[in-house]
């Protein structure tokens, strides 16, 4: 243990001395102008999901970040210091929306660092204009890497398989600009949710078994790819005459990830940014060693480059803040005063020249050199091309003047030699070394589905199987048939089935036996007016109903129709008919009563005065 912090110890040294040495372009000696003689305090908001192998280790390194930062300002007398305030976004976008508006009501932050998804990032950027948000996390492949491997190897067909959100759509478009220069056609693209489930991931694998193309684009995030490709080794998609590339997304996250994952994932190629090794980077390591035996960790995780941008963020930014004067601080809001919406939220008053003091900074950082250009990183020198072959194995390079090699040299310049302007072996799935052929043959001739119907003597506007007296041929129509077929006709590939009816059944019980056909394969499927039961689930699968009976009673119907003239005297009795009529007679009796004495036409012959009453 002696030992271990002895180490440390030097290390730290070794550290410090070289940040001071890379950070030499900074005029310290600003440090004793009067308005840096009291304590400047810059604090600075951190939003990750800390739940997340990631978002713990980029919290890890910010940490170190700040005691490097603190222990160098002490040591030269200076007086910035960084305050960190982490909150955790439980990877919820509307979380650190929340964290990010409690962070700058509460505790007056200057700056934001960390919204460590695409989604959150966008959400965030609503206070873009209020304070400075530094994302480290929300990174785009370079696609011209990608199209120059699909270029390398002569494919001319291939899938791209992307994340349904924000952050697997939005390169799309120009990949796919980028893959047509190259002669490449997409012959299909498949979008899954983050949150999909694994019978939904399994459903689109299925599909993508049955199409011509092997090559396989994949654009996603760590979680998802995770379960993604968990499936496809399960499926057997791993096997010998499949490719499969990723972008950075995933292989920058392969050191934290399960080894079933990696297991499932062997033959994969990907690329990532080049970290161009350094004196600092070397003692930042064992600093990061030391600190996971410390805490007696039982597994060490290797730096990724997300570690390291975070590392990188909080020194661009204490950078920036050194040349602000320092500020009073804002009065925190009370609960009367508290801020309701994002735009009551003021800006704060070093935002525009932080901004600024950020846009223009340019230093040698732990992942190579740090410069924004437009807001963003600027692009890596070189991408690195691995191969997962138990373990994560470099294989190559690629960078925009010479495109793929096997090797750089310390300038960082691609060595121009046409002997070493190969990558390395590659051990593609199913640990073959041939290169994937871009497209599988696929038969048109195979074998038909069998398809058994039932054969129905009474009602068949559900299934009805009827005899072509001219061709012999059967003919099989109804509502089931149209639902099938339209359910085949959905289907990315060709299907080919013939209808064969089922003939009457020996034993009485006819679906039954028509099940168990089913049962023994000596049918593929069937199709029909076939009620799910429980026995019969013991068999086979069904599909979800589409047709529902409901509650329904069964009446006799009355099928022969009188013909006698007086039918509408049958809804009344002759009781009732008898009353009818006597107080039909009885009312004109009462009324010859009253106009008999008055009225000349109730006057005359008796047949005229009957004639009146009636």
């Amino acid at each position: 243990m002696q030992l271990t912090m002895e180490l440390e110890r030097l290390a730290r040294i070794f550290f410090l001395l070289a940040m001071f040495h890379a950070f030499n372009s900074i005029d310290w000696s600003m440090a004793q102008n009067t308005h840096h003689h009291r304590r400047h305090h810059i604090h600075v908001g951190v939003i990750l999901d800390m739940e997340s192998p990631v978002g713990e280790m980029a919290q890890q390194c910010t940490t170190m970040a700040i005691t490097d930062l603190n222990a160098l300002a002490s040591h030269i007398n200076h007086h910035l210091k960084l305050i960190l305030h982490p909150r955790n976004s439980m990877g919820q976008p509307l979380k650190a929306l929340s964290s990010a508006v409690d962070l700058l009501e509460n505790e007056q932050v200057e700056a934001l660092i960390g919204p460590q998804t695409s989604e959150e990032a966008e959400l965030l950027a609503e206070l873009g204009d209020r304070v400075p948000i530094i994302s480290f996390s929300a990174s785009s492949p370079f696609l011209s890497t990608i199209a120059a491997l699909v270029q390398e190897f002569g494919w001319r067909e291939l899938v791209i398989i992307h994340e349904d959100s924000s952050y697997g759509n939005g390169i799309i478009p120009d990949l796919l600009l980028t893959l047509a220069e190259g002669n490449a056609r997409v012959a299909h693209r498949t979008a899954i949710p983050p949150q999909a489930r694994d019978i939904y991931v399994e459903a689109q694998l299925y599909k993508l078994m049955a199409l011509s193309a092997n090559i396989f684009i994949v654009h996603m995030s760590a979680s998802l790819a995770s379960r993604f490709f968990l499936k496809v080794n399960e499926l057997g998609m791993m096997s010998a005459g499949y490719g499969w590339i990723v972008t950075d997304g995933i292989v920058n996250e392969l050191p934290v990830m399960d080894q079933s994952v990696l297991d499932s994932m062997q033959g994969v190629v990907g690329i990532r940014p080049y970290i161009p090794p350094s004196e600092r980077l070397c003692n930042f390591s064992l600093m990061w060693r030391n600190s996971f035996f410390r805490n007696q960790h039982r597994q060490i995780p290797d730096i990724n480059v997300y570690c390291l941008w975070a590392y990188d963020s909080v020194w661009a930014l204490a950078k920036a803040a050194y040349h602000l004067r320092p500020i009073t601080s804002m009065q925190k809001n009370d609960a009367a005063n508290k801020l309701a919406h994002l735009a009551a939220i003021p800006s704060r008053p070093t935002g525009s020249d932080l901004v600024r003091a950020i846009l223009r900074g340019k230093f040698m950082g732990l992942s190579g050199e740090i410069q924004l250009k437009n807001g963003q990183l600027q692009q890596p020198v070189a991408f690195e091309i691995v191969n997962i072959v138990g373990r994560v194995k470099r294989i190559g390079f690629w960078t925009q003047s010479n495109g793929i090699m096997r090797g750089l040299n310390r300038s960082s310049v691609a060595t121009q030699s046409p002997s070493v302007r190969k990558m390395a072996s590659i051990e593609w799935p199913g640990s073959s070394l041939a290169v994937p052929k871009g497209q599988r043959f696929m038969p048109k001739t195979g074998k038909r589905m069998r398809i058994g119907i039932p054969i129905k003597r009474g009602f068949k506007e559900l299934v009805a199987v009827e005899l072509d007296p001219e061709t012999i041929a059967t003919i099989v129509t109804g509502f089931c048939i149209d639902v099938f077929k339209a359910a085949i006709d959905l289907l990315p590939y060709e299907v080919k089935f013939d209808f064969i009816p089922f003939p009457n059944s020996t034993t009485g019980s006819y679906y039954e036996d028509l099940i168990y056909h089913v049962y023994l394969q000596q049918y593929d499927a069937a199709v029909g007016d076939i009620t799910i039961t429980a026995n019969r689930s013991l068999y086979v699968d069904f599909t979800m109903p589409f047709t529902e009976t409901g509650i329904a009673m069964i009446v006799p119907i009355e099928t022969s129709r009188s013909t006698n003239m007086w039918i509408f005297l049958q809804p009344l009795t002759v009781d009732l008919w008898l009353v009818i009529g006597a107080f039909f007679v009885f009312t004109g009796c009462v009324v010859w009563t009253i106009e008999h004495n008055d009225n000349n036409e109730f006057k005359g012959p008796l047949s005229q005065q009957i004639g009146m009453v009636m």
